[in-house]
């Protein structure tokens, strides 16, 4: 199963993209219409509105009366935390029962209207923000949904921001356009990423990356970032530290377009024990790598586990290392060297191009190629950590 979370401001185009999934077979479960579902009446939902806003809020008939809440709840912060804190635990539970449900292969979208301002993010393998400019968002909200200006403004002010979006996004979907674009580029994004994802995920499968070195890309610090948070998720408490290492994590230097990141945990068991975690996140693991090349002479301190994305979209190794290894040591202290003496880098970069241009099969190949120059990079950095005084 693959669990996507969508989401975007009001006005942006969410519904669209989300009906354009349901047609290729997703399974959507909408944020918007299960927090209907939980307020209405005879609801434990409805009746604590009652109690935290009054019975002005309600019809003649005793439904909800949605324009008399919003313009209540919607006024200042804390009345919209209260609000959010009585409705997001029913929405919350409802949507665990529907997942429940479902097949064990599915798609599932999560259509979340308030995923950002809900910290949930870290919580999905994938997130996809549909987003348009506000002025774009607030017409819109008036010719289709008979907001006033003021309205629609308050409503999206209340909402995350552009910013805040971003930080959070793996897929960013533009809907400047019209409606028949929007649907044009999430028909893409379905055969050419999450279906490819889905199958790995289900099948276990880790996407594959090619061998080749891609100029320095300033936006690598943020996607490990959301990276990062996604494994807190995952790992929780197990986790001793989670960090963006190798050559993406050096500032400016060249690398294969893979993000690296280790996962310091107590043992090894407690890596086994990560493993089913590690795949619901999108991280299968590979059975066949379990160590890495020793540098010094005890070679079960080397060992590992690995899992990489089942992503085709952002391919990431992820290394699980005991804490205090030397293996788990090094992956900190080479980056850090890296960080810090110049010639180190630019001769870790010609080696890197030399090896490329040798055209190796596939990334196996490409790191078994670096490995002899290892051996007397493993001895500087560390007289380099002894000179500093370098603590991981």
């Amino acid at each position: 199963m693959l669990r996507i979370g969508l989401t975007g401001g009001i006005g942006a185009g969410k519904s669209t993209v989300s009906s354009t999934f349901d047609e290729l077979g997703g399974i959507v479960v909408d944020g918007d219409v299960i927090a209907r579902e939980v307020v209405e009446p005879g609801t434990e939902g409805l009746a604590a509105l009652v109690e935290a806003f009054g019975d002005g809020i309600l019809r003649p008939d005793g439904a909800l009366d949605r324009p008399a809440l919003a313009a209540v709840a919607f006024s200042d912060d804390e009345k919209r935390k209260t609000l959010n804190g009585i409705v997001h635990p029913l929405v919350g539970r409802r949507r665990e029962e529907l997942i429940a449900a479902a097949p064990a292969d599915a798609v599932i979208i999560e259509d979340i209207p308030l995923l950002v301002e809900s910290q949930m993010a870290p919580m999905f393998p994938l997130v996809i923000i549909v987003h348009a400019d506000e002025d774009l968002r607030v017409a819109r909200l008036i010719e289709h949904r008979g907001f006033t200006e003021a309205d629609a403004r308050a409503r999206i002010a209340a909402q995350a921001t552009e910013e805040q979006r971003r930080a959070v996004a793996d897929v960013w979907l533009d809907n400047s356009g019209t409606a028949d674009d929007l649907v044009a580029r999430a028909r893409d994004l379905w055969h050419n990423r999450i279906v490819l994802f889905a199958a790995n995920v289900n099948a276990g499968r880790c996407a594959t990356a090619q061998p080749r070195l891609v100029p320095a890309d300033p936006g690598w610090p943020d996607q490990a970032g959301r990276i990062l948070a996604r494994l807190a998720t995952a790992c929780g408490h197990r986790a001793v530290r989670i960090d963006h290492i190798g050559s993406t994590a050096v500032p400016g230097l060249d690398a294969k377009d893979v993000i690296d990141v280790q996962v310091t945990v107590p043992s090894l068991d407690v890596a086994d024990e990560l493993r089913d975690a590690l795949l619901a996140a999108g991280y299968p693991r590979i059975a066949a790598i379990s160590e890495d090349t020793p540098h010094t002479d005890d070679a079960s301190l080397w060992q590992k586990r690995v899992h990489a994305s089942a992503d085709p979209g952002r391919p990431t190794n992820v290394h699980l290392r005991v804490d205090g290894r030397p293996n788990q040591r090094f992956a900190l202290l080479f980056r850090d060297w890296l960080r810090a003496d110049e010639s180190a880098r630019d001769e870790y970069l010609a080696l890197k191009r030399r090896v490329v241009a040798a055209a190796p099969a596939n990334t196996a190949d490409y790191a078994d190629a670096k490995e002899p120059w290892f051996v007397d990079a493993y001895r500087r950095a560390c007289a380099w950590a002894d000179d500093t005084g370098w603590r991981p």
